[in-house]
C-alpha cells in the first residue's frame, strides 16, 4: 500500500509534534474521568464501568435524630452500590413547606438523576413532584405519602396506620380497657402522622369504656410549643386523664417535660411514636409505657436502593414497607428492639 504523499512530507520534528499532541489529548481525557466527579446535570459519568447516579435525598427537616438515621441508611446504600452520589438537603424546620418546594425545584434545574422526598405536606408538594416528572426526573416518596401518588415511582415507609393501631391496642391493655385518653396531634397536612392518629382513634373506638377527652390540639416540630400546649392540656385535664398518645419526636419530648413538671410522669400512661435517648431514659424510669418505632436507617437505605433499581429499568412495588414495632419497659433491652431504639446516625 502506498503512503499518503502528505505523510511523506512530515519531518521528524513534525512527527514528534503530532505524537506529543495525541498524548496530550489522551492525557486530558484520562484526567477528566479519573476523578470520578460529576458536573451538575451530567448524565454520562461512570465509575468502574458503571453509570454514576446523582440522587437528592430530601427529608422533612434536618434537626431531629430520626432524619440523621435516614441519612445514615441512604449513605449505606450509596456505599454498597458504589456508583451513587447522595446529595442530602432539607429544611431546618418541618414546617417550612416553601423551603422544601424550592429545594426540589433547584434539584430539577440541576438535572439530577433522581429525587427521594419526604413531603412536608401531602397536597402542597404534588405540583413540584409533577414538575420533576415532566423534566424526566423520577421521584420516590419516603416516610410520608402524597394524596396523589401518580407522579411518583414508589413509596417507602412505615405502615403508619398500623403503628397507630399498635399504640391504641397497647393503650387499651394498659388501661384495662377503660379510662380517659388524650391524643396530641401533629400539624395538619402530614400524611404519616395523620395515619397514626387515625389508626389510634379507630382502635380505641372499639372500647366503649375508653373516652377520648381531647384530640383537637395540634403542635408543630417546635418542642417549646409542644411543652406549652401539653402543659395547657394537663392543666385542663390533669386530674381526669389516664392515658396520653403523642405521634412524633417533638411532641413526645414536649409532653414528657410537661408531665415531669406537673409530677404526673409515671402516673399517667404515656405512649409515644419515634424515639431518642431522652425518651429511652424516660422508659427506663417507667415515665413512658411504650414507644412505637420505625426503622429510619432501613427507610433511607430502601429509598436509595429502589431509586437506583428504577433508574436501571426495574419495576418497583408501589408501596415498600419498612416495618413497625412497639418497645416497652419489658422488651426494650432485647437486641432487636435495642437496635431500633438506638439507630445509627449519620455523622459528617
Amino acid at each position: 500500500m502506498k503512503k499518503n504523499p502528505q505523510m511523506r512530507q512530515l519531518t521528524r520534528s513534525g512527527i514528534v509534534l503530532v505524537i506529543a499532541s495525541l498524548l496530550a489529548i489522551v492525557s486530558g481525557c484520562a484526567d477528566s474521568t479519573s476523578t470520578g466527579e460529576a458536573t451538575a446535570g451530567s448524565t454520562d459519568q461512570t465509575v468502574g464501568g458503571q453509570k454514576k447516579y446523582r440522587i437528592a435525598v430530601i427529608p422533612k427537616g434536618t434537626t431531629h435524630d430520626f432524619w440523621l438515621s435516614v441519612w445514615a441508611g441512604a449513605e449505606q446504600a450509596a456505599e454498597e452500590l458504589g456508583n451513587v452520589e447522595i446529595i442530602w438537603d432539607g429544611p431546618e424546620s418541618e414546617s417550612q413547606k416553601d423551603v422544601q418546594i424550592n429545594l426540589v425545584d433547584g434539584f430539577i434545574n440541576d438535572q439530577l438523576d433522581g429525587i427521594c422526598l419526604a413531603p412536608i405536606d401531602r397536597d402542597g408538594m404534588i405540583p413540584v413532584v409533577r414538575r420533576a416528572k415532566d423534566a424526566g426526573i423520577p421521584t420516590l416518596i419516603f416516610d410520608s405519602g402524597l394524596s396523589d401518588p401518580s407522579a411518583t415511582i414508589s413509596y417507602v415507609a412505615t405502615d403508619n396506620y398500623q403503628g397507630g393501631v399498635i399504640a391504641g391496642e397497647h393503650m387499651a391493655k394498659l388501661l384495662g380497657e377503660k379510662g380517659n385518653v388524650i391524643l396530641l396531634r401533629y400539624q395538619e397536612g402530614s400524611e404519616s402522622t395523620e395515619q397514626r392518629e387515625e389508626g389510634f382513634l379507630e382502635t380505641l373506638a372499639k372500647y366503649p369504656d375508653i373516652k377520648i377527652i381531647s384530640d383537637e390540639q395540634r403542635v408543630t416540630t417546635d418542642t417549646v410549643e409542644a411543652v406549652r400546649v401539653s402543659s395547657s392540656l394537663l392543666l385542663t385535664h390533669g386530674d381526669k386523664v389516664d392515658g396520653i398518645f403523642t405521634v412524633c419526636e417533638s411532641l413526645n419530648k414536649g409532653m414528657l417535660k410537661a408531665l415531669q413538671d406537673k409530677q404526673l410522669a409515671g402516673k399517667v400512661k404515656f405512649i409515644g411514636f419515634d424515639s431518642d435517648p431522652q425518651l429511652v431514659e424516660a422508659m427506663e424510669k417507667r415515665q413512658m409505657d411504650g414507644i412505637v418505632l420505625q426503622n429510619p436507617v432501613k427507610m433511607g437505605y430502601e429509598a436509595v436502593k429502589n431509586m437506583v433499581a428504577h433508574l436501571e429499568g426495574e419495576t418497583l412495588e408501589p408501596v415498600i414497607s419498612t416495618g413497625e414495632a412497639l418497645a416497652t419497659p419489658e422488651n426494650m433491652h432485647e437486641d432487636d428492639m435495642h437496635a431500633l431504639l438506638f439507630p445509627e446516625k449519620f455523622r459528617e
